[in-house]
C-alpha cells in the first residue's frame, strides 16, 4: 500500500561528513528536532543558553505561499476558481 507522505518528523538527525584531507566519514546523530512539508524544511534545537534556536528554509512553493500571504503575489488567483 503507497501512502502519500504529507509531512517528515523526527527528534534527532544524523549528519554525515568527508574529512577532505583525510578522505575520512564521520556521522554524528545529533538532538535537532527535524520537521519538512511542501512548504518549509525546519531544523530545531537549544542555543548554548539553553533557549530554542531553529532554521527554516522555504521551498519555491513556500516562498509563493509566503509572497500571496503578505499581498505581493499574483493580482489574480491561480486556480481560476476563485474570481466573481
Amino acid at each position: 500500500m503507497d501512502e502519500e507522505l504529507f509531512e517528515l518528523m523526527a527528534d534527532s538527525v544524523i549528519v554525515e561528513i568527508t574529512d577532505p584531507a583525510t578522505g575520512k566519514v564521520y556521522r554524528r546523530e545529533l538532538p535537532i528536532e527535524y520537521y519538512e512539508n511542501a512548504n518549509f524544511l525546519r531544523h530545531r534545537g537549544e542555543n548554548m543558553d539553553g533557549s530554542i534556536a531553529q532554521l527554516v528554509f522555504l521551498s519555491a512553493r513556500g516562498i509563493e505561499r509566503v509572497k500571496d500571504l503578505t499581498g505581493k503575489g499574483p493580482d489574480h488567483d491561480r486556480c481560476g476558481g476563485h474570481t466573481h
